[in-house]
């Protein structure tokens, strides 16, 4: 299973970006799914669901099934968080998973990086962006420049890296 990120600060771009980059990948032929890390507290069930009152009355797994998806939730329940490496090894066997977020982990990743955004680029610190999409000049860039508007290409880029 290939491993690819997504990396930038809040408001570059990376959902807008690997919403375009699924179906273009899929297109290809590859199996995808994503992994996204998120900095908030989050809840994917609602309060009242009898999924939620499992998970409320203590339960440390909650799955719910039907025909149209199954989920597994997981309540860590004061353990830290884990790392990518052990989510990963939860997901099923896919031709590519692309990560979003986890900038601070060393795997391959693509930065998102808008010059407008005011944050400064994780490139010059980080060896694991290998490319950097951007809709703007990079000047002083040291590795691969792609085109934050051209799918297409990023998608290549990805394929063959």
């Amino acid at each position: 299973m290939k491993v690819f990120g997504l990396a930038g600060w809040s408001g570059s771009g990376k959902t807008t970006l690997l919403v375009r980059l699924i179906p273009e990948l899929i297109r290809r032929g590859l199996t995808v799914s994503t992994c996204k890390h998120a900095h908030h507290t989050f809840d994917v069930d609602k309060p009242g669901k009898d999924s939620y009152e499992h998970r409320a009355a203590g339960a440390r797994q909650v799955m719910v099934v039907s025909r149209q998806r199954w989920a597994l939730m997981h309540e860590l329940r004061d353990e830290a968080e884990p790392s990518l490496d052990e989510a990963l090894s939860h997901m099923g066997d896919v031709d590519l998973v692309l990560i979003e977020g986890f900038k601070r982990y060393p795997h391959d990743k693509l930065e998102v990086f808008r010059p407008d955004n005011d944050s400064a680029p994780l490139w010059p610190d980080d060896p694991h962006v290998v490319a950097v999409a951007s809709d703007g000049p990079l000047p002083n860039l040291d590795r691969p420049r792609l085109n934050l508007n051209d799918t297409v290409a990023i998608a290549d880029f990805i394929t063959t890296h």
